[in-house]
């Protein structure tokens, strides 16, 4: 039975990038994002293994909604991808926008513990995985980088997430890039990580054996 992958904040980047390699590496994908559009074009794109949950991640009734029908559409649920992010404009503490916090604080921060919670009963049924995105943002301090900070939560988060599923045969991996060159940015970086390389590093971290957990795959651009 082919195995069922949720994405967030699939619509575009790293998001788009591993529902792409995830469906050539035989999944099934349910892309969730606000970008009702993207999300159609893709799934159109990638076919019947494709499955548009158009959804705010941030709001969690209607997560619950999205993570519930992924489940009746291919039947269960063996691998979660929480993608979604953002960072702000105004860079550091002293001068930084306290609304951008908040609204980062809720994507980087809330969306993922909602869709760990939302998940992990369905995941628990298929001994399933949930990977995340952290950041070398997340490893390094960074001069008032609330950016940062939000990553370093997904840090420690999902290394205690990761002991907690062990004890039902569960794993969680945390993806860990440098500069990706995303929309994230305003400009191209051709010369950076690019989103199927992150893509790449999540089927690898899906298609290990069950006696291996890969707590953390941090990569860095080559240039």
């Amino acid at each position: 039975m082919t195995k069922t992958l949720l994405i967030t904040g699939a619509s575009t980047g790293i998001g788009e990038a591993t529902a792409r390699a995830a469906v050539k590496a035989g999944w099934n994908v349910a892309l969730l994002a606000r970008s009702e559009d993207k999300l159609n074009s893709l799934a159109d794109e990638l076919g019947e293994a494709a499955f548009a949950v158009p959804c705010d991640v941030t709001d969690r009734d209607a997560l619950n909604d999205a993570v519930t029908s992924t489940v009746d559409h291919f039947g269960g649920l063996d691998a979660v991808f929480a993608n979604a992010g953002k960072g702000v404009e105004n860079a550091g503490v002293e001068n930084g926008d306290p609304q951008e916090w908040h609204d980062m604080i809720h994507l980087n921060v809330m969306a993922v513990l909602y869709t760990a919670h939302a998940t992990l009963p369905h995941m628990r049924k298929t001994q399933g995985m949930f990977i995340v995105t952290g950041s070398k943002a997340g490893r390094d301090h960074m001069k008032g980088s609330i950016y940062g900070a939000t990553k370093w939560f997904v840090h420690g988060f999902a290394g205690n997430l990761a002991e907690e599923m062990r004890e039902w045969g569960g794993r969680c991996t945390v993806i860990s890039p440098g500069m990706v060159d995303t929309p994230f940015f305003d400009e191209a970086k051709p010369t950076k990580l690019q989103p199927a390389d992150i893509a790449d590093a999540v089927v690898f971290a899906l298609g290990q054996r069950d006696t291996s957990s890969i707590r953390e795959i941090h990569l860095m651009p080559n240039d």
